[in-house]
């Protein structure tokens, strides 16, 4: 929510959603408004590699664990795989070897469709690799916001009082 307090609330967390879906759509139109000159293996390619690398191993691996509890090496190659900085690295050193083409948008398509569409932003290590509601974060955002975790009202919750501004100690 602000450089105190790293969570976001659910009004804050869709708007957040929909700045990277404004994203995607300029992407997509610009795709396809220049439909004719992607060259597609290096479309695929770039499109697939992020989560051939960054997620297919990590979700093998939680889903294999018996405990769910994975190496922290899975999330930072997720994160890695997922940053914008990584990928505009990728964008850049692609354009200075072999100059830009619009097989280019495929990386902002994923990453814009990853965070606006589903929801994946980064994985941090305290919370497993797949989405699992938290009780924790249920129970503040209740408190918060009057709401779950999902950001759906809570049953039997009122409206937050005055003493729901205080901070939470």
């Amino acid at each position: 929510m602000d450089q105190v307090n790293a969570f976001e609330s659910p009004t804050t967390t869709r708007l957040h959603r929909g700045e990277y879906l404004v994203g995607l759509g300029v992407s997509l139109v610009l795709f396809a408004a220049h439909i004719g000159e992607v060259r597609w293996l290096p479309a695929v390619l770039l499109f697939v590699y992020i989560d051939l690398i960054g997620y297919i191993p990590g979700a093998i691996a939680y889903r294999r664990s018996p405990t769910k509890r994975i190496p922290k090496g899975f999330y930072v190659a997720y994160n890695t795989m997922h940053s914008l900085i990584t990928q505009a690295a990728v964008v850049g050193l692609w354009m200075w070897v072999s100059g830009p083409e619009w097989a280019l948008l495929v990386i902002p398509i994923h990453l814009c469709a990853d965070r606006g569409v589903f929801g994946n932003f980064m994985k941090p290590f305290a919370l497993p690799f797949e989405p699992v509601p938290d009780e924790r974060f249920a129970r503040l955002s209740q408190q918060l916001f009057g709401t779950g975790a999902t950001g759906s009202p809570a049953v039997g919750v009122r409206e937050p009082s005055a003493a729901a501004a205080e901070p939470v100690r």
